[in-house]
């Protein structure tokens, strides 16, 4: 499921900051690594097991938000006949860290990088993961380069991989990179980017996928009052998802053809799903005729208005059961990515993500006729697990950052009356339920005799908790 991206402004109130330091230590989160891990960071920082094969020469380049510092991914686009060349060099941590060692073992307990307001809560220590691992502009670090040509349209011929040295010429950020397009003096590579991305997204319509790529949210003051505010995702931000999103598949079809790795699964939608999304549409203003699929669907939205950003974060809520399924000789039974409607693999992230190094190491190993390493295979079997427990801190953590910044937006509102839609009633108990606001698309519980899903009603603001992140309505 997709991500949240939540800012704050630096004067947040103390209830704020009291709320996001509760919530830190209820699910767990540090800044510190214990000191073995830091002392093998430092070491290793100067003595990186480097590759023979030398890609500095190539222009490779970086788009990312601003002030990022874990740079995973930086990438060289060029035409190659009547197709193209997408070079992907992605951080290279085994050239860092020991198997077994100090920094394996806390990243296996932490799983993945926890992102806060202004703040993160990484999966390596930064010395690492900001500093000597990370594909800074202008620095030489080892790296593993995917090699994916293209035909005309798109579709991919031909797959390499293997670890090189690079070095990235350009850290750009999304707005700049958006900006220079926009304005016709972007450099030739960004306009390849918009013409493979493009091109990237026909191929996902045809084979009836879709991707979402959410609008950040943030806290903004406005006339001495906090509001939520979005930001739409610019067009050379799904440009970009499309080429990470590519190099998942490519590694995904490798690893089922070697039988040998672990992907990324999403079972298809439920019924019951489907039809509160429709309730929430309908909510929304959002038009669904019932003979459009849910990827057209979701193309028809405008991400620009704030009816339309809210629709699109219902929309994560519409595939559950997300998992990872790893195999070695015999493939799971569930292979498949539901929503991008096709076999897809975390690979492009190891900074962030734990399961990215144990693939991009499989997938070398793979396209060269090597053997998988024996620390990848011993891995393997546990890594879903370790995944999903992460991914369930991660996703505790979100919705408890979106709780408090619902709760701070409301808090000047309580004893008001609100209309919206009941979109969800608990079958248990009837008297509870969601209710979606129209004036501000925040989603709450409500309580009030008889609630009916999909009804219209005028619920009043008994309480908003900015410390505890709890709101709730009465009908």
């Amino acid at each position: 499921m997709p991500t949240r991206a939540f800012a704050l402004t630096d004067d947040a109130p103390a209830e704020l900051t009291e709320g996001l330091g509760r919530l830190q230590e209820e699910v767990g989160l540090s800044e510190d690594f214990s000191e073995a891990a830091e002392e093998e960071a430092f070491a290793t920082c100067g003595e990186p097991r480097l590759p023979a094969a030398d890609l500095t020469a190539v222009d490779f380049f970086a788009i990312d938000p601003p002030g990022a510092r874990d740079i995973d991914q930086i990438m060289e686009l060029s035409r190659d006949g009547s197709g193209y060349l997408v070079r992907y060099a992605i951080a290279d941590l085994t050239a860092f860290l020991t198997p077994g060692g100090p920094i394996d073992l806390e990243a296996h307990q932490r799983g993945q990088t926890f992102y806060a307001p202004n703040r993160r809560f990484p999966l390596h220590p930064p010395v690492l993961s900001e500093g000597a691992a990370s594909l800074h502009a202008g620095q030489t670090r080892p790296a593993y380069v995917w090699q994916m040509r293209l035909d005309r349209d798109g579709e991919v011929v031909d797959v390499d991989l293997g670890r090189a040295i690079v070095r990235s010429r350009a850290q750009l950020t999304y707005a700049q990179a958006q900006e220079q397009l926009d304005s016709k003096r972007a450099d030739p590579q960004l306009e390849l980017l918009r013409e493979i991305g493009t091109k990237r997204l026909g191929v996902e319509i045809a084979r009836g996928g879709v991707s979402l790529n959410l609008p950040a949210q943030e806290v903004e003051v406005v006339d001495d009052e906090w509001r939520l505010v979005f930001r739409a995702a610019r067009e050379v931000e799904d440009w970009n998802a499309q080429i990470s999103l590519l190099t998942g598949i490519c590694a995904a079809n490798i690893m089922l053809d070697a039988k040998v790795g672990i992907v990324r699964t999403l079972p298809a939608a439920t019924a019951q799903a489907t039809d509160r999304l429709r309730v929430i549409a309908e909510a929304l203003g959002q038009s669904w005729p019932r003979d459009l699929g849910y990827p057209d669907f979701v193309r028809s939205i405008d991400p620009t208005t704030p009816r339309g950003v809210a629709m699109m974060y219902a929309c994560t809520a519409l595939f559950r059961g997300a998992d990872y399924a790893a195999f070695d000789g015999e493939l799971p039974e569930e292979t498949e990515h539901a929503a991008l409607a096709t076999p897809y693999a975390h690979t492009t992230a190891p900074l962030r993500r734990l399961v990215d190094r144990y693939s991009l190491a499989c997938c070398t190993a793979i396209v060269a006729g090597e053997e998988v390493p024996d620390w990848v295979r011993q891995a393997l079997p546990d890594l879903p697990a370790e995944m999903k427990a992460s991914s369930q801190r991660a996703s505790r953590f979100e919705r408890g950052i979106l709780d408090l910044v619902e709760a701070l937006a409301l808090s000047p509102h309580v004893g008001q009356q609100f209309e919206g839609t009941v979109v969800e009633v608990d079958p248990d108990k009837p008297e509870r339920g969601g209710l979606l606001l129209d004036a501000l698309a925040v989603e709450a519980p409500v309580s009030g005799p008889g609630l009916v899903a999909g009804e219209r009603v005028k619920a009043t603001l008994q309480m908003a908790d900015v410390v505890e992140g709890k709101v709730r309505f009465t009908v």
